[in-house]
């Protein structure tokens, strides 16, 4: 083997271990926001949950204007 075939062979393999990191931080990233998203989906549920005792009606003539 010469020295630009052994030179090629290490700059392919780094290369590789780059994308390998890459990848895992993005699958890391990407599991971060299903967490996210499903905390945020209890957290609307409890608040939902809350008002379900509420009587019929409530709320329904707001009046929002300035």
């Amino acid at each position: 083997m010469d020295v630009a075939a052994l030179a090629s062979a290490l700059a392919g393999a780094q290369l590789g271990q780059i994308q390998l990191a890459v990848a895992a931080k993005m699958l890391r990233m990407n599991a971060d926001q299903v967490s996210s998203i499903a905390n945020l989906i209890d957290a609307a549920a409890q608040n939902a949950n809350r008002l379900a005792n509420v009587a019929s009606g409530i709320g329904g003539n707001l009046d929002i204007t300035v």
